[in-house]
């Protein structure tokens, strides 16, 4: 459910609005007095529609505080016609501003393409990477290809996934993949070059002279 925190001391209002946007699983909490409002827990929130008429604090100070210190959208609602209003309330940092008096269909468009917005621009893309590890059946994937590997080319190629982008230490790579079972260090080269050739050209598993290697794909 979508948890809106409203600021606003018209109390039929807000009541109002409510009532419309619960029918789409919008739940808004108000509140008359602005500090009680910022004292609510405004993190939890996903939205704040703010009035800029309030006792004790304009909602322009509101709007500069709530912006300095959270990271939600906010729409200004407020009857006053000054366009300088909307204009400070802009440049403070709020991300929309609808005039009252207003439709709660309006005001629940404005809502949902402004957390459409909010989110498309907060998603970040987790990167694809071709190698895929499968603890579980302890195999390697390339791509959708499972990659035929013995157990020491397994074992190293394992912990170079699961550090993968940062240099593994040769003396890492023998101690925890147990790769000191399959021979010495002059082994882990040989190990080494045929996940050269299996990876292919395109999966980039570097030496870093005197220091170990590192998988970058």
């Amino acid at each position: 459910m979508t948890k809106i925190l409203m600021i606003e001391d018209d109390a039929e209002y807000a009541s109002l609005l409510s009532s419309y946007l619960k029918q789409y699983s919008i739940e808004v909490t108000n509140y008359e007095d602005p500090f009680l409002g910022l004292s609510a827990g405004v993190e939890k929130y996903d939205l704040l529609i703010l009035d800029l008429t309030l006792p004790g604090m304009d909602g322009l100070e509101v709007c500069k505080e709530v912006v300095s210190k959270y990271d939600i959208p906010i729409i200004i609602s407020s009857a006053r016609s000054d366009l300088s209003d909307k204009v400070i309330g802009l440049q403070l940092g709020a991300d929309d501003y609808l005039p009252k008096p207003y439709d709660p269909q309006e005001m629940y468009a404005r809502i949902i393409s402004l957390l459409r917005r909010y989110k498309k621009n907060h998603i970040q893309e987790e990167p694809v990477y071709r190698l895929r590890l499968d603890k579980e059946k302890e195999t390697i994937f390339l791509d959708d290809a499972l990659l035929d590997l013995t157990p020491a080319e397994y074992a190293v190629l394992k912990l170079l996934v699961q550090h993968r982008g940062t240099t593994v230490s040769k003396e890492q790579i023998l101690y925890d993949s147990e790769v000191f079972q399959f021979g010495s260090d002059g082994s882990l080269a040989v190990i080494l070059n045929r996940l050269r050739k299996k990876l292919g050209q395109d999966i980039q598993l570097k030496t870093v002279r005197g220091v170990g290697y590192r998988l970058l794909s």
